[in-house]
């Protein structure tokens, strides 16, 4: 008989690393005493108890689970067998009149919906929203009253890719929020860039039809290194500013966590004296803003295709919850809605910070991941109609094409008008709407008058004093056409300003996604297209471009630069370190290896443990478990590493098992050499004692080099690691040239 498997061994026997499948720890052998269902990990949370029609239903989560302790049909009969269909005879056909078997494979060929056409990749999580009352002055919205508690469903996305394709492509993300107000539902829908491709909603469907895959190969999948994409945006040059921020480290953030979100339109807010302004939304991460550079997004999308939504599900279980604080930049609502010259209708401009402060107006914590991946994040439908009283749209082209789009894709995907009653959309606030049938009607509706004016029904609904109300703001009369101001025609300015607030080794970053992107790029004329469009931003990131293409550098010239915006630069910061995650190299000093991976701990970050096999460490003491094999770990999983002294090769160190052990490195794991070098080309915080210097020279890292500490104790190491991290990133290991 095997071994009983000891606690010991477990993978986190004390229950503090993230990853865990289930609530309970599974058995070795089939279960076979009936049982209830396990419920969620303590980490989740599903929607809210509310009926169809808004009201509170009183009961749990559990209510709308699977319950009871037997197998069942859809229907509640019970079912003894679900391993055999009916057949006549052991080896007999078939039968038609297996109802067990009908109404399963049904089921299973129903299971998928369409995916969005856009967004379709993402990950979710549940939370709280806390009112400051700093906005009290500027709208009458309940939700943003002082101390008010909202519950919030946060969904991000990458835009491009299929459901299936991996989280950290180059691409822009998708912020949308959910707010469940006392008033109805408010859907904030934005992007973590600021800005949008198209200036009207009616070049929607050119734009991503450019982006996604060729329609005759359908490839690439999730990328925009590819002719159509650049085709589209060197002929529409309205996309240059969306397109510099997306080939800047912003188009791959190291995780949603850590990622701005934008509203990216201009809306209005209405007070409660009737009084109006203007405003742009921002969430502005309390983990600070950090993203990949751009091998570290290639391996990943190798190794762990699902690391964002792993990385934000993780720091909800262990117990890390990603903060955002919501803001608005306020604008005066005159007749021409600009702001020292910039236009708030264009979604392609931004109003510099510096200009134009950020107002905290609120605090979003998200505090527990989904039950149920489709009935949560998959079907959750947001509308950037879903409006509250006190915020109002304005008339930016691209929202009002949004306005349409949202809601007739919901109908499309979720099979009918009543995708509201799905339990992850339904509001928080009591509905009667008089909308009546369509598929998937789940509420009961009563009464004989499904109209107003009615007296047979009492008169109910009646109209609501103090309800949505459009602000009354006059509508320029005009020659209808098919029109844009000419303030929409600059569309460089704004892209020069993103470059001229760049650091130096962001804007090679920069240089290196127009050279790798381009390079994709079959026809010859859509490079040079693009070139002409790069010398309008800057001639050095047009010139460097055209020099890692071997083309020629075309005429043109930017005009006179804008001042730079510091707060555009990710670089220059210093941020919170909690969830940061720390590898941990396992050495021969087992108690050292103890007291970091508590160290980390209480410093709120997560530790993963490096060893050559997995289980627990070999030795006495209190047991170490082992999170990552010297096969498994790669750098991109880390924030910052730290070696336990001189790692010797494992018993797997060998090429035809493992290829990165294929490299001789003398009496070193060159798995764990490799793992330094990668950390340090990518400057990442690397620290270690004891034998670690032997390992940093098999890696050619200087001792002097920035971001590396190899001195001291082991609890010394770790404090000044941990001090790097706070910067996100070594940057001086990112030297650069340009001016």
């Amino acid at each position: 008989m095997p071994k009983k498997k000891t606690k010991a061994a477990d993978r986190d026997a004390e229950g503090k690393i993230p990853g865990r499948p289930g609530a309970e720890a599974p058995s070795l052998a089939e279960p076979v005493e009936p049982r209830d269902p396990l419920p969620p990990k303590p980490d989740q949370r599903g929607p809210g108890s509310f009926t169809s029609t808004g009201q509170p239903s009183g009961g749990t989560a559990q209510i709308r689970a699977q319950g009871g302790e037997f197998l069942t049909t859809a229907t509640g009969t019970r079912l003894p067998d679900t391993d055999h269909s009916l057949k006549a005879g052991p080896r007999g056909p078939t039968l038609l009149r297996d109802h067990h078997l009908r109404e399963k494979i049904t089921h299973f060929d129903h299971e998928r919906i369409p995916e969005r056409v856009v967004h379709a990749r993402g990950a979710a999580a549940h939370g709280i929203f806390r009112g400051y009352g700093t906005a009290a002055s500027l709208t009458r919205a309940a939700f943003l009253a002082k101390d008010v508690e909202t519950p919030v469903f946060v969904r991000f996305s990458t835009v491009l890719g299929s459901r299936g394709s991996a989280d950290t492509v180059r691409d822009t993300r998708g912020f949308a929020t959910k707010f469940y107000t006392s008033e109805g539902v408010f859907d904030l829908v934005g992007n973590n860039i600021p800005v949008f491709f198209i200036q009207d909603g009616i070049k929607f469907p050119d734009v991503i039809h450019a982006g996604k895959p060729h329609p005759d190969r359908e490839i690439p999948q999730a990328q925009s290194a590819h002719d159509t994409f650049w085709d589209f945006v060197s002929l529409h040059t309205e996309a240059t500013h969306h397109t510099i921020w997306n080939m800047s480290d912003r188009g791959i953030p190291r995780s949603y966590r850590m990622m701005e979100g934008f509203g990216v339109h201009t809306f209005r807010l209405v007070a409660e004296d009737g009084g109006t302004v203007l405003v742009k939304f921002h969430w502005k991460p309390k983990a600070g803003v950090h993203s990949l550079v751009w091998e570290e997004a290639q391996l990943l999308g190798g190794l762990d295709p699902d690391f964002h939504r792993r990385d934000l599900a993780d720091a909800i279980e262990a117990g890390v919850l990603p903060e955002w604080e919501l803001g608005v930049q306020v604008f005066p609502d005159t007749e021409e809605q600009t702001f020292e010259g910039i236009d708030l209708l264009d979604p392609t401009k931004i109003v510099p910070e510096e200009l134009a402060p950020v107002q905290p107006i609120g605090l979003m914590t998200l505090n527990a991941n989904p039950v149920n991946y489709f009935a949560e994040t998959e079907q959750v439908a947001f509308h950037v109609g879903h409006l509250v009283p006190g915020i109002d749209v304005t008339d930016d082209p691209l929202l009002a094409g949004r306005l349409f789009s949202y809601l007739d894709t919901q109908i499309t995907r979720l099979g009918g008008p009543n995708f509201d009653q799905l339990p992850i959309n339904r509001p928080h606030a009591p509905v009667n709407d008089m909308l009546r049938d369509g598929m998937h009607q789940s509420a009961v509706h009563a009464g004989a008058a499904p109209y107003r004016p009615n007296s047979l029904d009492g008169g109910c609904p009646f109209h609501a004093p103090g309800g949505y109300i459009e602000a009354p703001v006059p509508v320029e009369a005009g020659p209808r056409g098919r029109l844009a101001p000419a303030s929409f025609d600059d569309h460089f300015t704004q892209p020069r300003l993103f470059w001229l607030s760049l650091s130096p080794a962001e804007r090679e970053h920069v240089i290196a996604a127009y050279t790798f992107e381009l390079s994709k790029v079959y026809e010859q004329v859509v490079k040079e297209r693009q070139l002409m469009v790069l010398a309008r931003i800057d001639p050095v990131l047009c010139r460097e471009v055209a020099a890692g293409l071997g083309l020629p550098v075309p005429d043109g010239a930017p005009e006179a630069g804008p001042q730079p915006s510091p707060a555009l630069s990710q670089v220059g910061q210093s941020w919170p370190t909690a969830g940061r995650v720390i590898g941990i190299v396992a050495g021969p000093d087992l108690d050292a290896v103890r007291t970091v991976r508590q160290a980390v701990f209480d410093g709120g970050m997560v530790p993963l443990v490096i060893a050559p096999a997995g289980g627990v460490l070999p030795g006495p003491g209190e047991p170490v478990a082992v999170q990552r094999t010297f096969a498994a770990a790669r750098s991109v999983e880390f924030d910052a590493i730290i070696v336990a002294g001189a790692p010797s090769p494992a018993a797997d160190a060998r090429g035809a098992r493992d290829a990165k052990a294929g490299v001789n490195c003398g009496q070193l794991d060159p798995r764990v050499v490799m793992l330094l070098g990668e950390a340090y080309r990518h400057a990442k915080p690397i620290g270690g004692w004891g034998g670690a210097r032997e390992v940093f020279d098999a890696a050619a890292i200087p001792a002097s080099a920035p971001g590396v500490v190899s001195a001291g104790e082991a609890d010394d190491v770790l404090e000044k690691v941990t001090g790097l991290l706070a910067r996100h990133r070594v940057w001086e290991r990112f030297p650069s040239t340009l001016e």
